[in-house]
């Protein structure tokens, strides 16, 4: 089996407009899709990312604050799963609850560093 990363695009508009109820039901599809994952032996490990930070640019020299979460790219989490190939992956990523609030998975094979 190869590594995939998913990269969770999008969507915060409408999870913005949810009461706390819908925030909470819709959390709870997260979790059940990755713990049908994890029993499924595919989830290796997944975080949501805070939506502040800094980007680092010309070794340091141009420091500034973002992403912002106003852009419909800004990465809000991320999962790596095993599969037996991108197809595979593709097909796994298809019950993400993300497409719910019109975001994205973008699916890209983990490559392994040669030392």
């Amino acid at each position: 089996m190869k590594e995939f990363m998913y990269l969770f695009r999008g969507g915060d508009d409408r999870r913005a407009q949810q009461s706390p109820e819908d925030m909470q039901a819709h959390m709870q599809k997260w979790g059940a899709w990755m713990k049908k994952l994890a029993e499924s032996g595919h989830l290796v490990a997944g975080l949501p990312l805070h939506q502040d930070g800094k980007v680092v640019e010309k070794a340091g020299d141009l420091i500034t604050d973002g992403p912002f979460t106003e852009g419909k790219e800004i990465v809000g989490g991320y999962l790596i799963v095993k599969a037996k190939d991108l197809e595979h992956a593709v097909e796994l990523s298809k019950e993400c609850p993300i497409f719910e609030h019109e975001g994205s998975t973008e699916v890209r094979e983990i490559l392994p560093m040669d030392a």
